[in-house]
C-alpha cells in the first residue's frame, strides 16, 4: 500500500511537474502571440493619431491597456526612442536606443519580442504611416499573473490527490479548454482580419466567460471596432474628395518637388487632350505648352520656396494673332501641407477662359459693328435731305431749254441720284426692323441687297445669276430676311474673293407647302471639319474680320420662321472645281397666306416719294 502511495505520488508528482510545465509553455507562447497581436494592432490603430499628432487620444489609449490583465506598462517613442505617451511616467526617458538598435528597428515591419538581460520580455512594433516608419509601440508584459495561475495549478494539482490521477485531469482539461477555446476562436478571427483588413464580419467576438482571455476579447472587439470606424470615416472622406475632384468643372492637379504630376482629375485631363494616367509622373512642360508652362512653373516654385498661395495667374499659350488657337486660363495655385512648415504638393486649381475672351473680343468687335451700323443709318438718314434738293435742282434744270449735251448730262445725274436714294433707302430698311410679318417679295428683296454689293460684285467680277419664278411672296418680317440673305450673300462674295466667280440667286416656290431659296456660289469651299461648327455662335474662319455671329444669326432667323436650311460645299480643287450651295426652306400655308393678304390690304396705303420720282 505504501509502495502504491509512494508510486501514486510519483506519478503524480511526474505528472504535476509536466503538467506545471507544459501549461508554463503554453502561457508563455500565448502570451507571447497575445503581446505580438496586440502590438501590431495598437501599431495599425495610432498610425493616424501618430500622423496627427493626436497625443491625448494615444495617452487614453495606453491608459486603458494598462488595465488589462497581462500588461504591465505600455508606451509609444518616435524612431529616435523618445517617449511620446506612456502608461507608467516613470519610463519616460529610459528608453535609450543605440545607433545599431535604431538601424535594427528600423527595419521591422512587424511587431517583435525581445529578451532583455534582467529576464523581463518586451514587445515592440512598428507605426507606419504612409508607407514610412513614423514610431514604435512597447509592449511590457506583467508576468505575475501567469505565476500566480501555475500556483494555483500546483495547489489545485497537490488538493487533487486526494480525489486521484483522473479528477485532476479532468479538473485540468476543463482549465485548458475555458483559456484555449476564446483564444483559438481569438487567433482564427484574428488571421482572418489580417488576411482581408476590410472584413471584420466576424467581430464582434463572442464572449462566454470572465476570464482573461475574455477581456483580451473584448479588448480586441473594442480595438476592431475603433480601427472599422476610423477607416470607415476615412473612407467616407476619401470618396467625397474623389468625387469632387472628379465632377468639378474646373481643373485640379497636384505637383511634387520636381514638378510631375501626382494626381490630376477627368476635367483638366479633358482639357488637356489626354489621359488621367498620362500625366502622372510628366513634368508640366511635358503637358503643356512652352509658353503656359513656363508661368506655371514658376509660380510652383515660387510656393515651394515661400509657402504662400499664387493667386488669379493669368496662363496663355499659342500665337496673338490667332484667336482660334490662342487659349487662356485662370491659375490658382496653393500649398499642400501634410506638417505645419512642409510644403509636401502643390495644388493647382485651372479655369479655361480662352471661350470667355474669345466672347470678349467678338463682343467688342459686334458692338463696333453695331454702332457703325447705327452711324450709317443716321447718315443715310441726314444724306436724303439733300438728296431731295439736289433732285429737285436737277428737275428744274431740266424744265429750261438745253442743248444736247447738257440735257444728257442732266439725265445721267438724275439717273445717278435714283441709284444714291436707293442705296440710302436699303441701308434704312436695314435699321429699321419691322414690329410684324408681312407678305415680302423675295426677288426684290435679293434684288435689293444685291444693290448694297453692287460695288464688292463689280470689284471682284463676280457673275451674278438670278433664277426667280415670278411673284414669289413670303409671310415673314423682311428686315430679318434681308439680314439672313445679307449674311449669305456676303458669306459667298467673300469665299470668291479675289479670284472672282458666279453667284447663283434662285428663288421658287416648293410644291403647295412654302418657299425655297437658294445662295449658290463657286468660291473656295469649306472642309467636312468648318460644316460641322458654321451654325455655331462666335465660329469664324475669317479672323481679322470675322465675328462668328453671322451664319449662327442667320439659323436663329430661319428657326424662327420655322424653316430649314441645308448646306453643301466642296473644297476648290486645283481646276477650280469647287464651292457651296446654301439652300433655304420656308413653310407657307394658304391660310396664312390670305390672311396675310387680308391684312396688307386693310392697311391704308403709304405714298413714299423717292428722289426721282
Amino acid at each position: 500500500m505504501a509502495g502504491l502511495i509512494v508510486f501514486e505520488v510519483i506519478v503524480l508528482a511526474v505528472v504535476s511537474a509536466v503538467l506545471i510545465d507544459e501549461q508554463r509553455a503554453e502561457l508563455r507562447s500565448r502570451t507571447e502571440q497575445r503581446l505580438e497581436i496586440l502590438a501590431r494592432a495598437l501599431a495599425v490603430g495610432t498610425s493616424r493619431e501618430i500622423k496627427t499628432g493626436d497625443i491625448e487620444f494615444l495617452q487614453n489609449l495606453v491608459d486603458t491597456l494598462r488595465d488589462i490583465s497581462g500588461i504591465r506598462a505600455v508606451q509609444i517613442t518616435d524612431i529616435q526612442g523618445r517617449t511620446l505617451v506612456s502608461s507608467d511616467p516613470g519610463m519616460t526617458g529610459r528608453l535609450v536606443l543605440s545607433p545599431v538598435e535604431r538601424k535594427y528597428l528600423g527595419q521591422l515591419t512587424t511587431a517583435t519580442q525581445f529578451q532583455l538581460d534582467s529576464g523581463e520580455r518586451e514587445a515592440v512594433a512598428p507605426v507606419r504611416v504612409d508607407g514610412r516608419t513614423r514610431g514604435y509601440v512597447w509592449i511590457y508584459p506583467d508576468e505575475w499573473p501567469d505565476r500566480a495561475q501555475l500556483h494555483k495549478l500546483l495547489k489545485y494539482t497537490l488538493l487533487s490527490a486526494v480525489f486521484g490521477v483522473i479528477g485532476c485531469t479532468v479538473i485540468a482539461s476543463l482549465m485548458a479548454r475555458s483559456i484555449t477555446r476564446p483564444l483559438g476562436v481569438l487567433m482564427q478571427a484574428t488571421r482572418r482580419l489580417i488576411r482581408n483588413p476590410e472584413d471584420t464580419s466576424s467581430f464582434p467576438l463572442a464572449v462566454r466567460s470572465t476570464n482573461e482571455a475574455a477581456d483580451l476579447t473584448l479588448a480586441f472587439n473594442l480595438m476592431v471596432a475603433s480601427i472599422h470606424e476610423q477607416r470607415t470615416g476615412l473612407s467616407d472622406a476619401l470618396a467625397l474628395l474623389d468625387s469632387m475632384l472628379a465632377n468639378a468643372p474646373i481643373g485640379f492637379a497636384f505637383f511634387d518637388r520636381r514638378l510631375r504630376f501626382v494626381r490630376v482629375n477627368q476635367f483638366l485631363a479633358a482639357m488637356n487632350g489626354m489621359a488621367v494616367n498620362r500625366h502622372l509622373g510628366r513634368t508640366v512642360g511635358e503637358v503643356f505648352a512652352e509658353r503656359m508652362a513656363k508661368g506655371l512653373e514658376e509660380s510652383i516654385a515660387k510656393v515651394f520656396e515661400q509657402g504662400e498661395a499664387v493667386q488669379d495667374l493669368e496662363l496663355t499659350s499659342g500665337r496673338e494673332n490667332d484667336s482660334s488657337r490662342m487659349r487662356s486660363w485662370l491659375a490658382n495655385v496653393y500649398p499642400v501641407r501634410t506638417e505645419p512648415n512642409v510644403v509636401r504638393w502643390v495644388g493647382v486649381i485651372l479655369v479655361d477662359t480662352s471661350e470667355r475672351r474669345r466672347t470678349e473680343n467678338t463682343l467688342r468687335k459686334t458692338e463696333k459693328l453695331a454702332a457703325a451700323g447705327r452711324l450709317a443709318a443716321t447718315i443715310a438718314h441726314e444724306i436724303n435731305n439733300p438728296l431731295e434738293s439736289i433732285t429737285n435742282l436737277i428737275f428744274l434744270i431740266r424744265q429750261r431749254p438745253l442743248d444736247p449735251t447738257s440735257a444728257e448730262y442732266a439725265n445721267l445725274a438724275q439717273h445717278e441720284l435714283a441709284r444714291v436714294s436707293e442705296i440710302t433707302q436699303q441701308m434704312l430698311r436695314f435699321y429699321r426692323q419691322p414690329t410684324v410679318p408681312s407678305l415680302t417679295t423675295l426677288g426684290e428683296l435679293l434684288d435689293s441687297l444685291l444693290m448694297l454689293h453692287q460695288g464688292r460684285v463689280t470689284a471682284l467680277h463676280v457673275e451674278v445669276v438670278r433664277r426667280y419664278e415670278p411673284d414669289v411672296r413670303l409671310l415673314c418680317f423682311a428686315g430679318e430676311m434681308r439680314q439672313l440673305f445679307a449674311n449669305l450673300i456676303g458669306n459667298a462674295l467673300d469665299a470668291m474673293a479675289p479670284e472672282g466667280g458666279r453667284l447663283l440667286l434662285r428663288v421658287r416656290n416648293w410644291g403647295a407647302g412654302g418657299v425655297r431659296v437658294t445662295v449658290a456660289d463657286t468660291g473656295s469651299g469649306m472642309t467636312r471639319e468648318v460644316l460641322q461648327h458654321i451654325f455655331e455662335p462666335f465660329f469664324t474662319t475669317k479672323e481679322a474680320v470675322g465675328t462668328g455671329l453671322g451664319l449662327w444669326v442667320s439659323a436663329e432667323i430661319v428657326s424662327k420662321h420655322k424653316g430649314r436650311i441645308r448646306v453643301r460645299s466642296r473644297v476648290r480643287d486645283r481646276h477650280g472645281r469647287g464651292g457651296t450651295v446654301f439652300m433655304v426652306f420656308f413653310p407657307q400655308g394658304t391660310e396664312e397666306k390670305s390672311a396675310a393678304e387680308q391684312h396688307a390690304a386693310e392697311q391704308p396705303t403709304l405714298t413714299s416719294v423717292e428722289a426721282g420720282a
